[in-house]
């Protein structure tokens, strides 16, 4: 059931259609240190509804964005992969924008400066817009300077009046995090110089909805995006969309190019319309294709219990790798505690030695797989499986093998 007073956060229309109602869940990156073991944790609803108008799918706000960033979990340079990607993505923008020591790149929710080291190694100046102090301040002790401050109008302004306007302005899975989207993307308009580009990657909702990627809504995760939608957000602000390419990353991603609408100098691209047009074909602008993929989450639900339930009945041994926040939302809505999942382990110092929020899992180093030797290796973090698959090949020794869940349940020899 919605709140009737419940709006939109992009166009503000009425919300009551549900895209997937995932119960009640703890904050996905609240990890629990042992010292609070005993305490109480606060669970939200996690429930998407989708908006009949913008066709915007989204949670609504159960906590503020201080409460969730201002003291972050969340460390990007724990993944090789991720670095890799960070560092061709800055050769192709330094070759296809020209960018060099006369140019400005800045990143909003620029973590751990993981991404604008690369600029930085290129002689590109970089400033970083980082909300979450623990994490800047590793970015600092790089060399990468980085403010501490929330994005959107004010900082934008703020920023101008020292003397900074952005020749690249980039965000990397910030998007769907953002509570007031409005103001982030008008943000987004000020900072940017009058030929400036803007990129910005985020998951794509097509791809959560053909894979039945359930376990990437969460309470951080505000909004899921389709092209459809996203190109309306931005023309809101007099941003247009001049190009997009569909990437790999975190499951199927986008990374749209942005621009002043009266910037005239980079006309738009086939791949533009094409994508739109196949969304509209697909059916991301009707009802029907939203209202269908709650039955989706739940048959997937039932289909890893059974897997769970026999491997256990066989006297099979189960632990996890890695402890994503997408992790936390599939184990906490199919109610797998303990008794099915004995441990996870993660290689980011900052979450071992704590459980995981909701159902108490255990996190420890890598490590420990080596001396309990399990049978099954549930790899939580799928998007990242082949580079986890690769450095834990020798689970294989003594007959361990590999589980992953979306987008169904495959066990990997």
């Amino acid at each position: 059931m919605s709140n009737p007073d419940s709006k939109c956060r992009f166009c503000k229309a009425p919300l009551s259609v549900t895209f997937a109602d995932l119960g009640m869940s703890p904050p996905s990156n609240s990890y629990v240190s042992l010292a609070k073991a005993n305490a109480m944790e606060p669970f939200y609803p996690l429930h998407a509804y989708v908006c009949s108008k913008c066709w915007l799918v989204q949670l609504q706000m159960y906590q503020t964005g201080e409460d969730i960033f201002s003291d972050y979990a969340y460390f990007s340079s724990y993944s090789d992969s991720w670095l890799e990607h960070a560092k061709a993505y800055t050769g192709k923008m330094c070759a296809r924008f020209d960018l060099n020591a006369s140019s400005q790149v800045v990143e909003i929710a620029s973590n751990d400066g993981y991404l604008l080291q690369y600029f930085k190694e290129a002689g590109v100046p970089v400033l970083g817009v980082e909300p979450a102090k623990n994490v800047a301040e590793v970015a600092i002790a790089k060399g990468v300077p980085s403010v501490v401050k929330f994005f959107g109008e004010t900082t934008a302004r703020e920023l101008v009046g020292t003397g900074v306007q952005a020749d690249l302005l980039l965000g990397n899975n910030v998007l769907a995090h953002v509570p007031g989207l409005n103001d982030f993307v008008m943000g987004m308009k000020i900072l940017l110089k009058p030929t400036g580009v803007i990129t910005m990657e985020f998951p794509h909702l097509q791809r959560l909805v053909e894979d039945r990627q359930f376990d990437t809504i969460y309470h951080e995760h505000f909004s899921y995006f389709s092209f459809t939608t996203v190109e309306q957000v931005f023309a809101k602000q007099g941003l247009t969309l001049f190009d997009v390419e569909e990437l790999p990353t975190h499951g199927g991603s986008l990374r749209i190019y942005g621009r002043h609408t009266e910037d005239g100098s980079k006309p738009v691209s086939g791949q533009v319309n094409a994508l739109r047009e196949r969304e509209q074909r697909l059916g991301y602008t009707s009802l029907e294709l939203y209202k269908s993929f709650a039955e989706k989450v739940m048959a997937i639900k039932r289909d890893i219990l059974e897997f769970m339930i026999k491997a256990k009945r066989e006297g099979k041994s189960i632990v996890g790798y890695g402890a994503p926040a997408k992790g936390n939302t599939l184990l906490n809505y199919c109610g797998i505690r303990t008794d099915m999942i004995s441990y996870t382990v993660d290689r980011s110092p900052y979450k071992q030695a704590h459980l995981l929020p909701g159902t108490r899992i255990p996190i420890y180093s890598p490590e420990k797989i080596v001396e309990t030797k399990p049978d099954y290796v549930v790899i939580l973090p799928w998007n990242l499986k082949d580079e986890i698959i690769k450095q834990m090949a020798h689970i294989r020794e003594w007959g361990g093998k590999f589980v992953v869940m979306i987008p169904e349940v495959k066990v990997i020899p």
